[in-house]
């Protein structure tokens, strides 16, 4: 009896040895994984740094050298802006467009995403939308905006459907692939644990379909920033079509390069903004190896 006790307390007093070992082999690994992604982070951040410094001398150089109405500087672009921005000219026509923006791509997100699952979901709305989607998709956006016009007339509700039309069609044909495209095997083992209809949409349909949704979005980011300086021009000329067109209408190269940096800047910023927001969604997709 004394040996086999004498065995118990020997083996209750390495149990918190073993759990101490356990937890500080995990706050290694954490503080490796810490590493590689700082490692990771910084060189990236110095590749683009470098990146941009080359594409901007070579501009400069190119710019200088060619005649100012037909090509500019980047020096002679951030001139041009510090007086758009301290007169506030450039604000005034950004904030309208950024409004028809936000709210044609807010739209065609939901109904795209919901649509999207729909069809992956009902064979019967799948069959029936599919050569729909498939045929506007493939009609030039431009040739449809006229139709807009004269439904909408000119106003902000016809800018807010042309980024609409835009932006719906890529996010609705990536989100059914997405969910098209999930692997079976997971499906099989949901249904092996007995999951219900609603558990395997919400941890295994949803979660395997986030990159093509996120792929869809970037695509209609880029899309809706085409569509909103193209509502712009097409319709009531204002916004940062308007500032667009009218310097190029009196060749202030310089000045009309102020609202074509700044659509980069801000394709750049809400890209960077859906990267952050997916990070959270499905940090899987943001190992080092993956990038």
């Amino acid at each position: 009896m004394s040996i086999s006790r004498t065995e118990e307390q020997s083996a209750d007093a390495r149990v918190p040895t073993v759990r101490q070992d356990i937890a500080a082999e995990q706050q290694a690994a954490r503080e490796r994984a810490r590493a590689v992604q700082r490692r990771w982070t910084t060189t990236q951040i110095a590749i683009r740094v470098v990146s941009l410094a080359v594409v901007l001398s070579a501009w400069e150089y190119l710019g200088r050298h060619t005649n100012p109405v037909l090509f500019t500087y980047p020096t002679a672009v951030g001139a041009a802006a510090a007086k758009m921005i301290a007169s506030g000219e450039l604000w005034k026509y950004l904030s309208q467009s950024l409004v028809v923006l936000f709210a044609g791509l807010g739209l065609a997100t939901v109904f795209g995403i919901a649509l999207g699952l729909v069809m992956a979901r009902f064979w019967v709305v799948d069959v029936a939308l599919d050569t729909y989607i498939t045929a506007l998709y493939s009609i030039p956006s431009v040739a449809l905006v006229p139709v807009l016009v004269l439904w909408f007339g000119f106003e902000t509700t016809a800018k807010i459907a042309v980024v609409f039309l835009f932006t719906f069609f890529p996010i609705v044909i990536n989100t059914h692939q997405g969910v098209k495209n999930v692997d079976a095997h997971l499906i099989e083992v949901g249904r092996a644990f007995r999951c219900s209809e609603r558990q395997l949409w919400i941890h295994i349909v949803l979660p395997a379909a986030v990159p093509f949704i996120v792929t869809g979005l970037r695509l209609a980011i880029g899309r809706g920033l085409i569509g909103m300086v193209l509502a712009d021009l097409y319709t009531a000329i204002t916004g940062i079509g308007y500032l667009i067109s009218r310097y190029a209408s009196i060749y202030r190269t310089d000045a009309m390069f102020v609202p074509i940096a700044t659509l980069g800047l801000l394709g750049i910023t809400l890209t960077g903004l859906l990267r952050f927001v997916e990070k959270r969604v499905a940090p899987w997709m943001h190992q080092p190896d993956q990038e």
